[in-house]
């Protein structure tokens, strides 16, 4: 079968199965290596990722994806096999981040735009030559007083559209992925005001663009409160809000829409997925790309010690079983409890 663009977009969103994000940056990596008293060396960030990688059965079952960072992508296993190679072989498509990082907007205080442009038509070719089929870029919206700026989404927006114009030029499969923060202390209503706002200025820069909608998918925060808000939206409210902001922004040509966990705990970023599917009557296939809330379980049994492995997996392999049944609308809390 010859792979188009839209045949990786839609095996990204297979039923049942999400994506892994494992491309934390090196910083990133360091402070939850950090959390758990592990060096953040070569070796180390290869032995985590690689006990990822062999949990045979959460890969094969429940994983469509993993998006890797620049190092990942040329690391080998202990054993010498590529890691990309260990994550074809289990049948999920390999991934690249292929932005620079958020960098303070000029003229714009508390405000940033993601870098990463320059060059990024031959960094592709590489990656794509390395084995990545999709990649990944994440702009990042932040709501304060004054803020965002029209200027600061306008020019996200448009970094966004010219990245994933490159990346199907390089018959790469974009990950667009525009986050309204949920730090602060906003309601749920500003976070819908904000990203229905940022959706429609990223679909319009899309357009803009010629970027094709059938081959790509869109990685967005739910709809949910500030962390520093005193009253929490409910799963069930959560989910209504962010389908009802998603019906009116996100064209139903897009495949499926993969949600980023952005700082919600383990068990609500499957909580409020479980519930969007459970409503359901919307085009899109909803999953996850879910960093920290399929990682955090793992990283704490595994400790950076070679023993631990076996409770690693296990604990990495009921995270992704519960968020494959929330991508069905099949989970239920109970079975956190059980395990």
């Amino acid at each position: 079968m010859t792979e188009t663009l839209e045949s990786i977009a839609q095996a990204m969103v297979a039923p049942g199965k999400g994506i892994l994000a494992a491309d934390e940056s090196s910083g990133t990596i360091k402070k939850r290596f950090d959390a758990i008293n592990v060096a953040s060396t070569e070796d180390n960030r290869r032995d985590y990722r690689e006990l990822l990688f062999r949990t045979d059965e959460a890969m094969q079952k429940y994983i469509s994806g993993v998006i890797l960072f620049d190092e990942t992508i040329r690391q080998k296993a202990k054993d010498g096999t590529p890691l990309v190679d260990l994550i074809k072989k289990a049948g999920a498509i390999p991934g690249i981040k292929v932005d620079a990082g958020a960098k303070p907007m000029a003229g714009f205080p508390g405000e940033t735009v993601t870098e990463g442009l320059d060059g990024l038509r031959e960094r592709l070719a590489e990656y794509y030559d390395l084995g990545a089929r999709f990649a990944k870029w994440r702009a990042v919206i932040d709501i304060g007083d004054g803020i965002p700026t029209n200027a600061c989404i306008e020019a996200n927006a448009e970094a966004l559209a010219r990245y994933a114009a490159l990346c199907q030029e390089a018959k790469i499969v974009p990950i667009v992925e525009p986050e309204v923060l949920m730090d602060g202390s906003h309601t749920a209503d500003r976070c819908f005001e904000v990203t229905e706002a940022t959706l429609r200025t990223v679909f319009n820069r899309l357009a803009l663009h010629n970027v094709k909608l059938e081959g790509t998918i869109l990685k967005p925060n739910m709809i949910v409160s500030g962390k520093k808000c005193p009253t929490q939206a409910g799963v069930e409210e959560v989910a209504e809000k962010t389908i009802a902001c998603f019906k009116r922004t996100v064209p139903a040509a897009i495949p499926g829409i993969v949600f980023l966990s952005g700082g919600q705990s383990d068990e609500d970023a499957t909580a409020h997925l479980d519930a969007m599917n459970k409503i359901g009557g919307f085009p899109w296939k909803m999953s996850f790309s879910y960093g920290r809330a399929l990682q955090a379980a793992p990283q704490k049994a595994w400790a950076g010690k070679a023993e631990n492995v076996p409770a690693a997996q296990k604990a990495f392999l009921h995270r992704a079983r519960m968020n494959s049944l929330a991508t069905l609308g099949e989970w239920q809390s109970s079975l956190e409890k059980s395990a």
